[in-house]
C-alpha cells in the first residue's frame, strides 16, 4: 500500500520512515501543487504549489497506516504553517494525501485526536488531501542522508 505526508524538508522525513519496520521502501518528491513535472529548483522558487512529500510503500500486515500516522506526527511540529524549522515556504508545509477513504478517515481522526491531546498550545495546521499526481525528485535527493552518511564514513577511513 502506499502512503504520502509533508512534513518540512524531505530528506529528514524520509529517514524517519525508512526505519520504520514494515515500510518497504520510500522514495521523495513533490504533490499537491499545479506545476506538471516540477524540478527541485521549481518547487524552491514557490512557483509550483507542490509541497516536499515523501511517498512510501508499506506492508500493512507489519506497519499500519494509523502507526504510520503517529511516525509522522512525532517528527516535525504539525502547528507551523508552511515552515519546519528554519525552512519557509509552502513547500514544507505539513500535509497528509490520502488513497482511499480509509486512510482519509484515519488521518482526520488521529488529527482530531492529536489536537485534542493538549500536546500542541497551538492549532494543527496540517492539510489532509486526497492525493494528486506525484513527481518523483531525482537522483541525488533519494536517501539523501544515508548517502551522506556513507561519504562520510568513506573520508573517515581515508
Amino acid at each position: 500500500m502506499k502512503a504520502t505526508f509533508g512534513a518540512g524538508c524531505f530528506w529528514g522525513v524520509e529517514e524517519a520512515f525508512r526505519n520504520v519496520e514494515g515500510v518497504i521502501s520510500t522514495s521523495v518528491g513533490y504533490m499537491g501543487g499545479h506545476f506538471p513535472n516540477p524540478s527541485y529548483l521549481d518547487v524552491l522558487s514557490r512557483i509550483t504549489g507542490h509541497a516536499e512529500v515523501v511517498q512510501l510503500d508499506y506492508d500493512p500486515d507489519r506497519v499500519s497506516y494509523e502507526q504510520l500516522l503517529e511516525v509522522f506526527w512525532s517528527i516535525h511540529d504539525p502547528t507551523q504553517l508552511n515552515r519546519q524549522g528554519s525552512d519557509r515556504g509552502e513547500q514544507y508545509r505539513s500535509v497528509i494525501f490520502y488513497y482511499d477513504n480509509e486512510q482519509e478517515m484515519a488521518a482526520r481522526l488521529s488529527k482530531q485526536n492529536l489536537q485534542r491531546s493538549g500536546r500542541f498550545d497551538k492549532a494543527i495546521v496540517t492539510q489532509i488531501q486526497p492525493a494528486t499526481e506525484y513527481y518523483l525528485a531525482d537522483e541525488s535527493h533519494q536517501q539523501y542522508l544515508a548517502k551522506k552518511r556513507q561519504r562520510e564514513s568513506l573520508l573517515r577511513e581515508v
